[in-house]
């Protein structure tokens, strides 16, 4: 059943419930309803015994902010985009399996393209022109084998990847860390426009007018891998935020896949280092291919999981240089982070913000070289 406004309204109205972790919105839709959540009569004890919702949680639920709300409508109907609900057919598949999928999504362009085959395509957006030409290449074959293009309208590979896929008569989809209001990077607005043109997709979980913050590049990316039944990293450094995403593809279980180059390039160091711990190394379309072709197959998926790659990724950037991290310096979840080792749960505790929005803040300052993951949690570094 697609949905009303109605719907769209309450679960906007869920998602604007502070600091509570998506997967404990959705338990609550599933046990209470979704619009009984907003319409109780039995006052708040019901929702705050079961869950322990805040003073300001249950705020939220019986008094939703409706002016806000039609405001969030209105605004992403000026700016030419559908809001997609978790509940409706058109929401896609892929990403309701993984851990945090969003509640709504903002959609400019064709939403038919949300529920066919995708390959995410990322790298590093200072990347050679060798890894642009690769990527675009790849891309515009891929898009004849009908596999959809996912990436994040970022500079470098993100752009090739997109422009390959376009050169055929076939849609790409860009996942943005932005409102659908703006384009990030700004440059990119002739290629986000082309992107709608071509009957592609560009998509976000932000409500229109959030701007562009260090911390959301690591949500969209996320999304990226979330909505695709792979991920390749055609050029990344060690100190990349593809990797990342490659994570999040591990966590979502998805395949990773990396394209290697000279053992000179520098841009390479992070293909390599994941073909090492098992990613598929590939050289044309048919090692992608061949890799979906058996169900029965195994997937590969990386040696050592999350712990390689936080190991690797210390003290690096999230790939987005654009963004401030001097902002890091100051994040309030590094008093909750001890020179001791300090285990998520303990992190969790002393600084009261959904689980979720801990981990994405730990990676950042993980990359930033903050704090460091060790066994046990993580330890303050400076």
């Amino acid at each position: 059943m697609i949905n009303n406004s109605n719907n769209i309204e309450h679960w906007l109205a869920l998602k604007l419930v502070p600091r509570l972790a998506i997967h404990k919105k959705i338990a609550l839709v599933e046990t209470f309803g979704l619009t009984a959540l907003f319409s109780l009569d039995n006052k708040p004890s019901v929702l705050s015994s079961a869950n322990n919702l805040s003073v300001k949680q249950l705020y939220a639920f019986h008094q939703p902010d409706w002016q806000k709300i039609a405001q969030i409508i209105r605004t992403s109907a000026a700016c030419n985009s559908v809001i997609i609900c978790f509940d409706e057919p058109r929401y896609p598949q892929l990403l309701k399996q993984i851990y945090d999928p969003p509640l709504v999504i903002f959609v400019q362009g064709n939403t038919l393209l949300l529920n066919a085959p995708q390959l995410a395509v990322v790298g590093s957006r200072s990347a050679s022109v060798g890894g642009r030409d690769t990527a675009f290449s790849l891309c515009q074959q891929l898009v004849q084998l009908n596999f959809v293009i996912t990436s994040g309208l970022a500079l470098g590979i993100d752009a090739a990847a997109h422009r390959g896929a376009l050169s055929q008569p076939a849609g790409t989809i860009a996942v943005v860390a932005t409102g659908l209001d703006q384009v990030y990077p700004a440059r990119h607005l002739c290629l986000a426009q082309q992107i709608i043109a071509s009957s592609g997709a560009i998509i976000s979980e932000f409500i229109p007018g959030t701007q562009a913050r260090a911390g959301h590049f690591p949500k969209r990316n996320r999304l990226i891998s979330g909505l695709s039944l792979g991920v390749l990293v055609v050029e990344a450094e060690l100190k990349s935020g593809s990797l990342i995403t490659a994570r999040c593809a591990l966590d979502q279980n998805r395949d990773v896949f990396a394209i290697p180059s000279s053992i000179e390039n520098k841009q390479a160091k992070g293909c390599h280092w994941l073909i090492k711990q098992g990613a598929k190394l590939v050289e044309q379309c048919a090692d992608i291919i061949d890799e979906f072709a058996f169900a029965d197959k195994p997937s590969l998926h990386l040696k050592g999981g999350q712990q390689a790659l936080e190991s690797v990724e210390k003290g690096t950037h999230n790939g987005e240089s654009e963004i401030n991290q001097k902002d890091l310096c100051n994040d309030a979840l590094l008093a909750s982070v001890g020179f001791e080792i300090t285990p998520v749960d303990k992190v969790v505790s002393r600084s009261e913000l959904p689980v979720e929005e801990v981990l994405i803040r730990l990676t950042m300052l993980e990359l930033s070289g903050l704090v460091s993951a060790v066994p046990g949690g993580y330890i303050r570094t400076q």
